[in-house]
């Protein structure tokens, strides 16, 4: 069995030829991108704790992957 990595590359992004943060990022401006990444990066952080038996650690990663995502668009 291979092990999913939920965080990223989670299987429900990656149906089509095309993953999903790709799509989002073609369809809207370059700071209207970097908005959505904030946004998403707030969502991880106010429900890690809440979310997960982990001890909200995927979330946490998550925040992460959104983070260094907005710096890789803010280069």
């Amino acid at each position: 069995m291979t092990s999913q990595d939920t965080v990223n590359s989670p299987a429900h992004y990656t149906q089509g030829k095309y993953e999903v943060i790709d799509i989002i990022q073609a369809s809207m401006s370059r700071e209207g991108f970097r908005g959505y990444l904030l946004g998403n990066m707030t969502k991880y952080l106010l429900r890690s704790q809440y979310k997960h038996q982990d001890g909200g650690l995927e979330d946490l990663k998550k925040l992460i992957w959104y983070a260094n995502k907005f710096i890789e668009v803010q280069g």
